[in-house]
């Protein structure tokens, strides 16, 4: 996300791919992006359903800011983009959305989510607030999916959707789906896009990597995320597509669309938002972004002592992930 509008508090604040199973759109443990569970053994020989995975469903874990708005995103989500067999098809998405209370419209709006397939599951690695405002919401939720294949083995794909939300007194409803749009692959990516991917210490989901792979995120970003995974391993959210094009609640453009921000959910296998995260693992992460060049760090802590007095800033929306920003 970048910079909140001052004061903080008042702005609160999606490579290629795809979705969620209908009930199984996570990791096996809360906010983990750990490998799910094995594929099932055929049910019949040539069977195109048999090979998927079946990943278990996300569920917000400890310190989650509003997690009822998250799970009402993830769980839209989910119903869109995992079926079982023969499930597949805007009509069928309608009616499992319906099936939630939700608006079936909504399954119109998921693009790539839908892809023509006979079967899908779908994982969901993170749910982060893109926004967080007393009445409006935005959720990227940032998923993996498997296709089946013509011939039953698994095709694995994925995708960040931007999912809007409007509040109620007792109720938050998804209003809008906006899926990530990485674009193309480049014929030659640059090498900091080369290194990037192949460094084992930064855990990209599909989006993310397709941003890479498209050349769309600028140098200093990439080389700045190396710089960090000299000394953390971390786990990134959001790049460039899936996240909102305005930062939210406002009419300023995000420095995620440009290619010049990366949100991090997990650093050191710990996700951000749990309390029993160690603050200074966190802190320390973010003074280390902005030694690495970036202007603008934000995060569930307030910090001082950044070179401009708003270097480092916190919200209800950075609480439950590190932000990093950088100049054109």
């Amino acid at each position: 996300m970048s910079p909140p509008l001052p004061p903080p508090g008042r702005r609160a604040v999606l490579l290629a791919g795809l979705g969620c199973a209908l009930t199984a759109c996570s990791s096996p443990r809360p906010n983990s992006s750990a490998t799910p569970s094995a594929p099932s053994a055929p049910s019949s020989p040539g069977a195109p359903s048999a090979a998927l995975p079946s990943p278990a469903a996300w569920q917000p874990g400890p310190g989650e800011l509003r997690p009822d708005v998250k799970l009402r995103a993830v769980r839209v989500v989910e119903a869109i983009g995992g079926w079982p067999p023969g499930g597949q098809g805007v009509a069928a998405a309608r009616q499992r959305v319906a099936a939630l209370g939700a608006d079936p419209a909504l399954a119109e709006q998921a693009g790539p989510l839908l892809a023509d397939a006979p079967q899908a599951a779908l994982e969901v690695v993170y749910a982060q607030y893109g926004g967080l405002l007393t009445d409006s919401a935005s959720v990227l939720v940032v998923c993996r999916q498997w296709l089946a294949g013509p011939d039953g083995a698994p095709v694995s794909a994925g995708s960040t959707v931007d999912v809007r939300l409007g509040g109620a007194a007792s109720r938050w409803e998804v209003t809008a789906l906006h899926p990530a749009d990485p674009g193309p692959a480049a014929a030659a990516p640059a090498d900091p896009a080369v290194r990037v991917l192949a460094q084992p210490r930064i855990v990209l989901p599909p989006a993310a990597v397709a941003d890479v792979r498209a050349g769309q995120v600028h140098g200093p970003v990439l080389e700045a995320m190396l710089t960090l995974a000299g000394a953390y391993a971390f786990e990134v959210s959001v790049l460039r597509s899936g996240h909102p094009l305005l930062v939210f609640g406002t009419d300023r453009p995000s420095d995620h669309p440009r290619g010049l921000a990366f949100d991090t959910w997990r650093i050191e296998g710990h996700p951000v938002v749990d309390p029993a995260t160690p603050a200074e693992l966190v802190e320390s992460f973010m003074r280390a972004a902005a030694a690495a060049g970036s202007y603008n760090v934000g995060g569930p802590r307030p910090l001082s002592g950044g070179r401009t007095a708003n270097q480092f800033f916190s919200d209800d929306t950075h609480h439950d992930h590190v932000h990093t920003g950088f100049r054109d």
